[in-house]
């Protein structure tokens, strides 16, 4: 799949923007602070419906103006397709020119796979990262996950909330069974989506690390949760009842879940060196999107921000040349040429094209 074109409006420090992309390699360059991270940060909006560098969708609006448009138009193997976005007071996301009222109506309409610099922070930080990875992966390719993890976590926090109601007011215990039964309902799918798409990884990075270490590092996943079993799950909340009381909150769930990679035997964000840690995101990332084209049978559009700076000139090549079939949005602060590529140049500079 590709993105042919994307229209900005009063985005970030575009006042208004119209770029139409290659369908293999795209750079974007210039100066640090010019706005080029904010054209991939606009694509990965109209995708996943949110932004991965903010939490508030008004950050995302032009300092002085009242709104802000995004549109994309992008092409499958089997369709066209547009998305647009109008964020002000509220946010409408439009696919096909037909408003939409749920999330999972824009999930898996345009694949994606990004890297940043901030990607390492996947191993080095705590499970919260992780899952957050893990959510946003699965979400594309099995849009009623985001309905199981939503309904999830608001059952959790009413069930955290009457936990303190106990503690502070003497409610009775035994309205808890209610939201046990209602997690351990949503917990189950959550759980059996990510196990599923773990195992999907899994399938996939042994081979990708290896030819990236030249076969001197043998990589392994492992899943890590209080979940196996609804039933067992009951379990473990119940006898967790007193502790969850005392502390106000549920202290099992997957809402704890985590994954952790080794290699060569050594748990890697503990013993992982600066190159591990890169070399690990790097085979995590090239496993997602070999994940997603076996799901969609195609190649996802592949996002990456400031990763050329990591990689000396052979090695940016070599990169490149093998990503094949796939449409690459490059940014990076130096203009670089490509052997034997069809490739875009595009210069930032203080939110415009040239």
């Amino acid at each position: 799949m590709l993105i042919t074109s994307l229209k900005l409006q009063n985005f970030r420090n575009y006042n208004e923007l119209k770029i139409n992309f290659n369908k293999n390699i795209n750079i974007i360059y210039g100066d640090n602070a010019q706005g080029k991270t904010n054209i991939l940060e606009a694509i990965f909006v109209t995708s996943i419906g949110k932004s991965f560098r903010t939490t508030k969708d008004k950050e995302l609006i032009k300092m002085g103006k009242d709104f802000s448009k995004i549109e994309v138009e992008f092409s499958k193997c089997d369709r066209k397709g547009s998305v647009k976005i109008d964020i002000s007071d509220k946010k409408n996301i439009f696919v096909n020119g037909v408003k939409i009222k749920k999330l999972s109506e824009l999930l898996g309409n345009m694949n994606i796979v990004i890297f940043t610099p901030d990607d390492i922070n996947i191993l080095k930080d705590g499970p919260a990262k992780r899952r957050r990875f893990l959510d946003i992966f699965i979400s594309q390719l099995r849009p009623n996950y985001v309905s199981c993890l939503n309904i999830y976590l608001k059952a959790l926090e009413q069930r955290n909330n009457y936990l303190k109601q106990i503690k502070i007011e003497n409610k009775p215990e035994d309205f808890l069974e209610i939201w046990d039964e209602k997690i351990a309902e949503y917990a189950e799918s959550v759980f059996k989506y990510r196990v599923e798409f773990i195992n999907k990884i899994k399938e996939k990075i042994k081979s990708v690390h290896s030819i990236i270490t030249e076969n001197n590092e043998e990589i392994k996943i492992e899943y890590v949760s209080d979940f196996d079993s609804k039933e067992n799950f009951l379990k473990k909340l119940k006898n967790n009842r007193k502790l969850d009381i005392m502390k106000g909150y549920t202290t099992k769930g997957i809402h704890r879940d985590d994954f952790n990679i080794y290699i060569n035997g050594n748990l890697v964000n503990v013993y992982g060196s600066q190159g591990q840690h890169r070399t690990v995101i790097l085979s995590l990332k090239m496993s997602e999107l070999k994940v997603i084209y076996d799901e969609i049978g195609e190649n996802p559009i592949l996002l990456l921000d400031d990763f050329m700076s990591e990689l000396d000139e052979k090695r940016r090549n070599n990169f490149l040349s093998n990503i094949r079939d796939t449409q690459v949005l490059v940014t990076c602060t130096d203009k670089f040429m490509l052997e034997k590529n069809n490739f875009n140049l595009y210069n930032v500079k203080s939110g415009n094209i040239f």
